[in-house]
């Protein structure tokens, strides 16, 4: 999304109350230097003027195929396209475009489009889960487009439940996953995948903890990668301060035992689980219900630790699931015993894991820092090193090789 010619983009507006988050979604696309058109549906227009479109994205604004039909709008701003985006998508919209009907501007382009195409859906929750756009939705799908889940929140009116636009943020943050693998079919579509992220945290007393650095960074960028690319996601974040992905279920946790049950509990219906969270080894084998004071002496309290459970081992060793693909991750500085990747060779071997990706976070590299390079071994023997890059790529890196794995 970087270099040569602007990235030809098409925002595609509903009719929905939420048309008005659009215009948030507008400005990071214009911002980060895209040629923008909108192209709003007439009953988007009745939510947010077109002077609003046509002043935010510099260009003029229609929703019919009548203006300036000299110019074969219906056809020429599809086929142009690097990528159509449509948020917000309503239940209408989205059966107009299942069953290829073009009564306007938006259904036209979304048929002559040859571009990645991308669903974010916002409507009442009912209308959500009713039959037919679950089948429209599937439809959607089905021809290669992405339709993002919508997030779970505040509706029109005092509604609340599954059904809300994902932030705009993230909507353009899906895009960018989209554009950056270009034409490539969603890989994933039809698939479910579990993916952990962020520091499990130990209490000793109700103020302190024993946690560790990780950030989460690259476990979001996994389940942002993984619903680019089609997949249903479950991510299991254990204390990430980071903006939910778009399309994406968020189970919220603290401790490794808490991360253990709610990757218990999803994995069974998972085609692929990455463990990329740093669950604690240890906890404090009591926790004390009030703060730990200081004592007058100066001495210090003696901390008794015992082991948590190994979640990776355990899924590894106790598949529910025939053709599950599960991927570990070992962050290793190498020490007397052996280098990195001795130590995460070792690992591999214990765990029962099909994938491993290692990192070397000798000096703190890697925790909270947006880039990553990794090394992925194989139990089948296999190595791929991914060079440093965004924690992006090093995501789609990772989901290449589960992908190969899952259609084999």
């Amino acid at each position: 999304m970087t270099g040569g010619a602007a990235v030809r983009v098409v925002l595609g507006v509903s009719g929905g109350i939420a048309a008005y988050k659009s215009c948030e979604l507008l400005r990071r696309f214009t911002e980060s230097g895209h040629d923008v058109t909108v192209v709003p549906t007439a009953a988007a227009l009745e939510f947010v003027g077109a002077p609003t479109w046509a002043a935010l994205s510099g260009k003029p604004v229609a929703s019919d195929v009548w203006t300036r039909v000299e110019a074969v709008p219906h056809v020429h701003i599809g086929q142009h396209a690097d990528i159509v985006v449509v948020a917000p998508a309503t239940a209408d919209l989205m059966a107009k475009a299942a069953h290829g009907m073009a009564d306007d501007l938006l259904t036209n382009t979304l048929l002559t489009a040859r571009c990645p195409v991308v669903f974010a859906p916002a409507m009442h929750t009912e209308m959500w889960e009713h039959p037919a756009t679950v089948a429209n939705v599937a439809t959607l799908r089905a021809r290669g487009n992405i339709v993002i889940e919508p997030a779970e929140g505040r509706l029109t009116g005092a509604d609340t439940g599954k059904g809300r636009l994902p932030d705009p943020s993230e909507i353009f943050e899906i895009a960018r996953e989209v554009l950056s693998r270009g034409a490539s079919v969603p890989d994933l579509a039809g698939t479910h995948v579990l993916v952990s992220a962020g520091g499990t945290r130990e209490y000793l007393d109700p103020v302190r903890f024993l946690g560790n650095r990780s950030s989460g960074l690259q476990g979001y960028a996994l389940a942002r990668a993984a619903a680019s690319r089609g997949a249903e996601v479950t991510l299991v974040a254990a204390n990430v301060s980071l903006p939910d992905p778009a399309g994406v279920k968020v189970v919220r946790v603290e401790t490794t035992a808490e991360l253990r049950d709610a990757v218990v509990a999803a994995a069974p219906s998972a085609d692929a689980v990455v463990m990329a969270a740093a669950p604690a080894d240890f906890r404090p084998l009591g926790v004390s219900d009030a703060k730990i004071k200081k004592s007058d002496d100066g001495s210090s309290p003696t901390i008794e630790l015992q082991q948590n459970p190994d979640i990776l081992k355990e899924i590894s060793q106790h598949r529910l699931r025939d053709g599950q693909v599960i991927v570990g991750f070992a962050a290793e500085t190498g020490d007397s015993t052996g280098s990195v990747l001795e130590l995460a060779t070792a690992k591999l071997a214990r765990k029962g894991c099909d994938l491993l990706v290692v990192n070397d976070v000798s000096g703190g590299a890697v925790f909270g820092s947006p880039d990553n390079e990794a090394v992925l071994l194989a139990a089948d023997g296999e190595r791929v090193d991914v060079p440093r890059g965004s924690k992006s790529s090093v995501a789609h890196a990772i989901w290449d090789q589960v992908s190969s794995r899952l259609s084999r």
